[in-house]
């Protein structure tokens, strides 16, 4: 065991917490075996609790946002007052493993498609390293947080006090990216991820024989002809400056088997993705106008239910600078992009980044393009475990200098 007043340079960090990489890599490979869905992550919030315990972490507090857990590791010192937060997500997908790893997946209909695996080991990774060598001062919060896939975990653990309980002046957090070069980093000083509002339609017409159509109401028609004036929101009703997605996931009227049945209700699912207050607002209130709208065209009427889940999540530009910073002297500048495009995915980090400044940043995988993330066929690359072990480290260790 390495003493606590050592000082690894910079160059040498990776190494450094590649002498861990055997473990990490049985512990990233034992939660993908055994993947938790949100707010379920009983048996991997157990794990990580053992785990910071055994690496000699001070306090492990258990219990925020259901099944979150939340690390405390103070420094060599501690008398500077100042805290940073290092956070990743333990939730699973909800998808069918279609893999021949002797890892796999032993949940039918569950996997880690999305790498929290991975992101729990990186994260691991970091806070033995950083409780071996303590070259900081200040506190170090380790939050582990359930529920990222479509539950707002952050939201929780933030509702349940994290912020009061554990105040870090800053938050940080990573996620993998199979199109980013293995062991490179992304990300840029402002908008990394869009908002993301979901909703749920109903249109309702009257049943009827497929042989006698004039005697009922369609919905099917109905809801073709919405689906298809939806998706002129955005080329009509958003400035084309702007950035928006509407996207349906779920569509089902009737029954294959019904035959000559046409039925009484169609019932669909999507999102609206966006980065703008002011767009969020045009696409919900066109939306609303458009579903009801096509209804009654046909004679049908609709119901719809729209709720917001996540913002969007923006980089604070002086943070995202440290972690270009950190990156740049622990990988070289061949390996950071400064000015990663935004993504139209979503990510519930935001809410993190709402109450305290911070950056997202994504660490790349170089995955196959037919195995992004959630595929079935997805799988973490454990060669990047120490890397991004390595710039969590460093990010805690510039935010805290002696």
């Amino acid at each position: 065991m390495t003493a606590a007043n050592t000082i690894v340079p910079p160059n040498d960090l990776v190494a450094f917490i590649g002498r861990y990489q055997p473990e990490l890599v049985t512990i990233r490979r034992d939660l993908h075996a055994n993947p938790e869905l949100g707010f379920e992550e009983v048996r991997t919030a157990n794990l990580i609790e053992s785990q910071l315990k055994s690496y000699g972490v001070d306090e492990v507090h258990r219990g925020l946002g259901k099944t979150g857990v939340v690390g405390l590791l103070r420094g060599r010192r501690s008398d500077s007052g100042r805290s940073v937060g290092l956070r990743a997500d333990m939730d699973a997908v909800p998808i069918q493993e279609d893999s021949e790893l002797p890892y796999r997946s032993r949940t039918d209909g569950t996997m880690h498609a999305c790498g929290h695996d991975g992101h729990i080991a990186m994260l691991l990774g970091a806070a033995r390293y950083l409780a071996e060598t303590r070259n900081f001062n200040g506190i170090v919060y380790f939050y582990f947080q359930p529920g990222e896939e479509g539950h707002a975990g952050a939201r929780a653990m933030i509702r349940d006090g994290l912020f009061e309980r554990f105040p870090a002046d800053s938050v940080y957090a990573l996620h993998n990216w199979p199109s980013l070069p293995a062991g490179a980093v992304g990300l840029n000083a402002g908008p990394m991820m869009a908002g993301i509002d979901v909703f749920k339609i109903r249109i309702k017409g009257v049943g009827s024989h497929g042989g006698h159509p004039h005697q009922g109401i369609d919905p099917i028609i109905a809801s073709a002809h919405m689906l298809s004036a939806i998706q002129s929101i955005i080329s009509r009703s958003i400035d084309p400056l702007e950035s928006a997605v509407i996207s349906f996931h779920y569509l089902h009227a009737g029954a294959p088997t019904a035959l000559s049945v046409i039925p009484d209700t169609v019932e669909c699912a999507g999102m609206v993705k966006w980065y703008s207050s002011s767009v969020q607002a045009i696409a919900e209130r066109r939306l609303r106008e458009v579903v009801a709208q096509s209804a009654a065209l046909f004679g049908a009427s609709a119901e719809i239910d729209y709720d917001a889940l996540y913002p969007p999540t923006i980089n604070t530009a002086e943070n995202a600078e440290q972690v270009i910073r950190v990156a740049t002297r622990l990988l070289g500048a061949d390996n950071v992009e400064r000015d990663m495009k935004p993504s139209m995915g979503s990510e519930d980090f935001a809410f993190m980044l709402e109450a305290r400044p911070g950056a997202y940043f994504r660490l790349g995988t170089g995955g196959q393009p037919d195995r992004f993330l959630h595929s079935p066929h997805y799988d973490f690359n454990d060669d990047v475990i120490p890397i991004g072990a390595a710039v969590f480290g460093g990010i805690a260790e510039d935010a805290l200098p002696l």
